[in-house]
């Protein structure tokens, strides 16, 4: 491994990996291996670095931090950084990306980050820029079906555990609840919901009796939260694979007169102040700035020095965030719930 590889890495440990765990393969701390000659673009010690770094579309607010801490590490690392919004007409679109990726390979971007908006759509044009000789390291959502470098994210399976730990948690008597999945095709969609299902098929006291998606937006959130209220018995409580979703729910329950519990997903600042507020119960931190800045530095060496990480999958361990530790969460001082000098202890303590 590289002097300058440490070097970042202690960096980014520093900054946002402190108090998580990386499980799965630890894979930021490789060992040094490199491609034979064609393979990989290895920049020379003179060669100015850009790289691309794509992302579903910048109307989600988690990929809009994923972005902003992601340009603010390329900066710090002195690197060129071109930002791709896979957004089309105001929503996520494959085709865009696709587009986006074909511009930088032939553009000649020294490597590519990307969030794919459907890990099976965008297969081809990752293969394409690996091909072209471009490395590629995916961020967030997996994509098995291209021969990327590395993928860096958050355990979503084990995230969608915690929710149905929780669940299970404040409703001991048991109860019917209701489930909004995310954007069908997206891994994430399809990790959280196998979590969850993992702990609740367990038992027989909590039931799903509603699992529908929502796209993952807010709006639809809102439309099928009150097509389920119109047909079902109110829910004991209600789980949603992300927070705006989650923000949809709480404005139909509060119209409503419900007082009920609402788990969202992506711990954004909006769903922080809610938790303080008493307008939903919790969250699920996945650290996305933490994500893309070793996702950076993973591909930061290979273009370096060649250094290929130990493992394909580095993923970080989630966080349930309650009204009990809301100064745990990435964007806690952001949120305001937190003051800056509360959050920087919590970053300094590492996750026993």
């Amino acid at each position: 491994m590289s002097e300058l590889f440490r070097e970042e890495l202690a960096r980014a440990v520093q900054h946002g990996l402190s108090r998580r765990r990386l499980v799965q393969g630890a894979a930021v701390a490789g060992a040094a291996a490199t491609l034979p000659f064609g393979l990989g673009r290895v920049a020379a010690q003179d060669e100015p670095i850009t790289i691309a770094f794509s992302v579903p579309g910048l109307n989600f607010p988690f990929f809009v931090h994923m972005m902003n801490l992601a340009q603010a590490h390329a900066d710090e690392l002195g690197i060129e950084m071109i930002q791709l919004d896979g957004q089309e007409n105001g929503a996520p679109s494959s085709t865009k990306q696709s587009a986006d990726l074909e511009a930088v390979v032939a553009q000649g971007v020294s490597g590519i980050v990307i969030s794919p908006n459907d890990v099976a759509a965008l297969a081809p044009s990752i293969q394409a820029a690996i091909d072209a000789g471009i490395p590629v390291v995916t961020v967030d959502r997996n994509v098995t079906d291209a021969d990327t470098l590395a993928h860096v994210g958050a355990d979503n399976v084990r995230g969608g555990e915690l929710q149905g730990e929780y669940v299970l948690e404040i409703l001991p008597d048991g109860g019917e609840i209701y489930e909004l999945q995310g954007q069908p095709g997206a891994t994430p969609a399809i990790d959280r919901h196998t979590g969850l299902d993992n702990v609740i098929s367990g038992q027989d006291a909590v039931t799903v009796i509603v699992s529908q998606t929502a796209e993952f937006a807010r709006d639809q959130a809102v439309t099928v939260f009150e097509s389920a209220l119109a047909g079902n018995n109110p829910p004991a409580a209600v789980v949603c694979a992300n927070d705006d979703m989650a923000f949809g729910v709480s404005e139909v329950a509060q119209a409503n007169g419900l007082d009920i519990p609402i788990i969202g997903f992506d711990a954004l600042p909006e769903a922080l102040v809610a938790i303080r507020d008493g307008n939903m119960a919790a969250t699920i931190e996945q650290f996305p700035g933490a994500q893309a800045t070793t996702a950076i530095d993973v591909l930061l060496a290979f273009l370096q020095d060649g250094t290929e990480p130990a493992e394909h999958d580095t993923y970080l361990e989630p966080l349930l965030v309650t009204a009990d530790n809301l100064a745990e969460a990435e964007r806690a001082v952001e949120a305001g719930v937190a003051p800056a000098e509360e959050s920087q202890e919590a970053e300094a303590t590492p996750a026993a």
